[in-house]
């Protein structure tokens, strides 16, 4: 068993990135707490270093159990998010994503916790997807304002200004990060678009390519998109603990564009039986994917970060973590607001 390295706080330890990035810590040899709101008795402790605590950040239900000093660090994965709310609810956004987060923040400044890390939408910067060009992490904001996702990115960015300020007034540092969608294995395959349940693309095509069934490829199959691997997410989380000068906004991603071509078909190249390929359909005629790539050189600098997981490395990874029973519990989950 490695020696203890340090306790890191894990909010929103039960998800599908937290379940991840809560094994890794505990591998890396750090005692993890790992906090959730719900589901928290369907989450199996997968070692005597991980200790599990149902805390309610909105109402700090549940922070009286925490430690009061001694901690390395806080990461903040726990919030509010569309894909994870039935119907409408911006009130929620506003409770969860801004209140929640003063509530975390409290608690780090009160234990004097060497870090502060959160997990911001990279819908911040959407005026620049689809440029082709890397947007750094310093980019400008640039929301969308109409939309069911408006009021939940304006509740992200006023989270991203209360660790900020906390930095300035409390001297607490605040590292920021950036995530596009984060890809991986998880037996929660479906998620809420405009309040209604639906697919996860993806993950829908790797069950049709493991059946040789048809694939199809929308619109424009050229028009790329940085691809990021849970792992390499956690690699950056990491360099974000262990960082003693780390600050402020970073970006999560592989500083290349996979095409959407290239998705579809490392899928069938990876998933499908051998000598049975799924067939490829291609539909010009459906809406194209959304295209971004990020400038990861700041986050190469300054957490140590080159990405471990190209493109089919990840899916070959993926398949790996398919065979595996450690997210048993989040098949029994209802992660839903």
């Amino acid at each position: 068993m490695q020696k203890d390295i340090g306790t890191i706080i894990v909010f929103g330890a039960t998800g599908t990135l937290g379940t991840y990035l809560v094994d890794e810590l505990a591998h890396l040899g750090y005692r993890v707490v790992a906090c959730a709101r719900r589901n928290i008795n369907n989450s199996n402790s997968r070692g005597p270093s991980i200790q599990l605590v149902s805390v309610d950040a909105v109402s700090r239900r549940g922070f009286e159990f925490l430690p009061k000093g001694g901690v390395r660090g806080v990461v903040q994965i726990a919030g509010a998010m569309p894909s994870r709310m039935s119907g409408y609810k911006p009130q929620t956004y506003i409770d969860v994503n801004i209140t929640g987060t003063l509530n975390v923040l409290e608690y780090a400044r009160s234990i004097r916790a060497p870090v502060h890390v959160y997990m911001q939408s990279h819908s911040d910067v959407a005026g620049f997807w689809n440029s082709g060009k890397p947007i750094p992490a310093d980019a400008t904001r640039s929301l969308n304002y109409k939309g069911d996702h408006a009021v939940y990115i304006i509740s992200k960015n006023a989270a991203v200004d209360l660790t900020e300020h906390f930095h300035q007034e409390h001297g607490l540092r605040t590292v920021v990060l950036r995530l596009p969608t984060i890809y991986c294995y998880t037996p929660i395959n479906q998620m809420f678009v405009n309040g209604e349940m639906r697919s996860i693309a993806y993950l829908l095509m790797i069950e049709h390519a493991m059946k040789s069934e048809p694939l199809e490829i929308w619109g424009n199959p050229n028009i790329r998109k940085d691809m990021v691997y849970v792992k390499d997410f956690n690699q950056i989380v990491v360099g974000a603990i262990e960082s003693s000068s780390a600050q402020g906004v970073y970006n999560v991603g592989t500083g290349v564009g996979t095409s959407l071509d290239e998705q579809v078909k490392g899928i069938v190249e990876v998933f499908s039986p051998n000598g049975k390929p799924s067939p490829i359909v291609y539909r010009p005629e459906k809406p194209s994917q959304t295209g971004y790539i990020y400038d990861i050189s700041k986050t190469h600098k300054d957490l140590g970060y080159t990405p471990k997981f190209p493109y089919l490395t990840s899916l070959r990874d993926m398949k790996i973590e398919m065979q595996g029973n450690r997210f048993a519990d989040l098949e029994k989950a209802d992660l839903s607001i």
